[in-house]
């Protein structure tokens, strides 16, 4: 659904991606969970997958993502921490285009609030490559949630002022107004 004004939001096309080597399609409560937060936003799951830690895995599925007309979104969870098979954002910031660096930081400040200096150990990040955005978060549905409700339910709104992210995805019609 495109948006013809700034005042009607815009349903974006979001692919989820779990990267565990332990989770299955009965047990994947954090990639069910932005499923569901983004369903109940307006937007359409377009398709949803599990893959193991492993960072060319992770980097097929996400650059097919890329490459498709109809993904607008990227949401990965999991794989971010500092154990040896935590190898998301080794798998992904190759294929950024721009790194949005503001997402990562915004989410351990916002997780900070909730668990204090443990949010150092997330290496959550953002990326924008061929007209997709592409989050990356920890695992856990608890991190999941404190980036849904913190940082991407506006984010992913086209009618969020003063900016959001629409306004630079492939296949959209918003237009960015200006902080005025």
């Amino acid at each position: 659904m495109k948006a013809s004004d700034s005042t009607t939001k815009q349903s974006l096309n979001i692919a989820v991606l779990t990267v565990s080597d332990t989770r299955s399609k009965e047990n994947d409560t954090s990639g069910q969970y932005l499923c569901e937060a983004a369903t109940t936003d307006g937007h359409q799951v377009i398709e949803k997958k599990i893959v193991i830690d492993d960072k060319f895995q992770i980097r097929a599925v996400v650059s097919n993502w890329i490459a498709a007309d109809d993904v607008q979104v990227v949401l990965i969870t999991g794989g971010t921490g500092f154990t040896a098979r935590d190898t998301t954002p080794e798998a992904m910031l190759p294929l950024f285009e721009k790194e949005i660096e503001g997402f990562g930081e915004l989410f351990r400040h916002v997780s900070y609030i909730e668990i204090g200096t443990s949010t150092v150990q997330s290496r959550a990040l953002g990326g924008m490559a061929n007209g997709t955005a592409i989050f990356c978060m920890p695992g856990s549905t608890g991190a999941c949630k404190t980036a849904w409700t913190g940082i991407l339910q506006q984010q992913l709104d086209s009618t969020h002022r003063p900016c959001n992210f629409v306004v630079h995805l492939k296949n959209n019609d918003v237009n960015c107004s200006s902080r005025g």
